[in-house]
This record gives structure tokens, C-alpha cells and sequence, in this order.
């Protein structure tokens, strides 16, 4: 059995360094953990490329909200694309929706074009898709290299079924990457319904911020508690995956 890839989605330097630090086998870099990510800035990616030495997928999405990208949305997105891997990222994640919620075939392909062969993920844009299993189809037509889906549900514990559903159709095909509140207790039922070849898991935590002066009244975020904590990553969650993967024999 081919050992199976762990991903971590980052949205701090920070934590990318402490998840590879931690053992994972590669990182999603992303940016606005609030809006569910969007694309990076390229001091992050230049950086963590001389820091690091797993391979970096970064997310190219130019806003949030939801996937119905314009023409000029697209060429931003191409224009990050350039940019970026010419700063060393090793692949990218992205996902376009037409109007009617099916897979925007001609902006992916515009996207793969400019990726020049590095390997692209299509992101949960896929689980609100219209179909996901016609979703899979123009997927792999467009040349993709892996899907990350929560089974198109909100959180990936009621959407196994549907991820094992997707593996079978895919018969190999394309790489379906289960995530979106992977926990390390789901991974035995994932195991036992289907085989994997890559997950993808935050293992999100926050520390305590490091200000000693008293906290402001004035809030510059959603998250009440944005002042006061940081988003980071859970090391020992990170080693606990691991250990479940290598005990499952993946």
C-alpha cells in the first residue's frame, strides 16, 4: 500500500511551520481563515519556500464568497498563478463554478495553462456543486490532479459516505482527498470504507496572543477573541494522525 500523504491547510507562517515541523508531507497555504481562505500573500510563499522543504500547494482564490469567477477574477487568479510559482510554489488549489453551479471547465483549464504542469487541486468549491459526480467527470477532463471534498456536506464526519461514494466513481482516476473537519478519530471508518491516498487535516488550534499591554475595546475582526488568541496548529494532533495512518498500514 502506497504511504498516504497528509495535508495541512495553513493560514500563518507560523503554522506552517510547526504542521512541517510536526510531520506533515505537504501544506496548503492559504490566506483569511474567516472567509475560508483565499490566495496568499507572495512574501508568505517566498518565504516559507527557503524554510521549507515539503512541497507547497498554495490557494488561488481572489476573494470570498462564492465560486462564479468574472473574466477579470480569472485574470487575477492566472496572474497570482505566474507569480507565484515563479516564487517557487510547487501546485495549486483552486475551484470555478459556472452561474448554474457546475464545474467552470474553460476557467480551469485557463488556470492549468498558466500552472505550466505543477500539479492543481480543485477545492470544496466541488461540494456545492450542483451534481458531484458529473462534478468528477469535467473534473478529470480538465486535468486535475486531486479533488478535496467533505463528501458535500458541511463537515466531513456526515459526508464519509459520499467521499467512499466519489473514491469508486473516481476508479482511480483522479485523486479524491477527503478534508473539511478531518479529525483523527474519523480516519478508521475512512480507511475501512474506502483507500486513500492523501488526506487533508488543519489540526487548528490557537495560542494565547504574546501582548502584555490590557486588551482594546476596539474590535477589528468578527472573532470576538481575535485580539486575544492566534491561529496555529496542534502538533500532537498532527503526530496522532500520523501514528493512525502508519497503524493502518497506509
Amino acid at each position: 500500500m502506497k504511504r498516504v500523504i497528509i495535508e495541512a491547510p495553513v493560514y500563518t507562517v507560523e503554522a506552517a511551520l510547526v504542521a512541517a515541523e510536526a510531520g506533515v508531507d505537504r501544506l496548503e497555504l492559504c490566506a483569511d481563515f474567516g472567509e475560508g481562505g483565499v490566495t496568499p500573500s507572495a512574501g508568505m510563499v517566498e518565504f516559507l519556500k527557503e524554510a521549507l522543504t515539503i512541497p507547497l500547494q498554495v490557494m488561488i482564490r481572489p476573494r470570498g464568497g462564492d465560486f462564479v469567477y468574472g473574466s477579470e477574477e480569472i485574470e487575477v487568479m492566472r496572474r497570482d498563478i505566474v507569480l507565484l510559482r515563479s516564487l517557487g510554489a510547487d501546485g495549486f488549489v483552486f475551484g470555478c463554478l459556472d452561474a448554474g453551479a457546475r464545474v467552470d471547465s474553460e476557467a480551469c483549464r485557463v488556470l492549468i495553462d498558466a500552472a505550466e504542469g505543477a500539479p492543481c487541486t480543485f477545492h470544496r468549491a466541488f461540494d456545492v456543486a450542483l451534481d458531484q459526480i458529473e462534478a468528477i467527470e469535467r473534473i478529470v477532463e480538465t486535468g486535475l490532479r486531486r479533488i478535496l471534498t467533505s463528501g458535500a456536506a458541511d463537515r466531513l464526519a456526515d459526508g464519509i459516505a459520499n467521499v467512499a461514494r466519489y473514491v469508486a466513481h473516481a476508479a482511480g482516476r483522479i485523486i479524491i482527498m477527503p478534508g473539511g473537519g478531518l479529525e483523527p478519530a474519523l480516519l478508521p471508518r475512512l480507511f475501512e470504507l474506502c483507500e486513500l491516498e492523501e488526506i487533508h487535516a488543519s489540526c487548528r488550534a490557537y495560542r494565547p496572543s504574546r501582548r502584555v499591554a490590557a486588551p482594546s475595546q476596539v474590535r477589528l475582526s468578527q472573532d470576538p477573541q481575535s485580539a486575544s488568541r492566534v491561529l496555529t496548529v496542534d502538533p500532537d494532533c498532527v503526530r496522532t494522525l500520523r501514528r493512525i495512518v502508519s497503524a493502518s498500514g497506509a
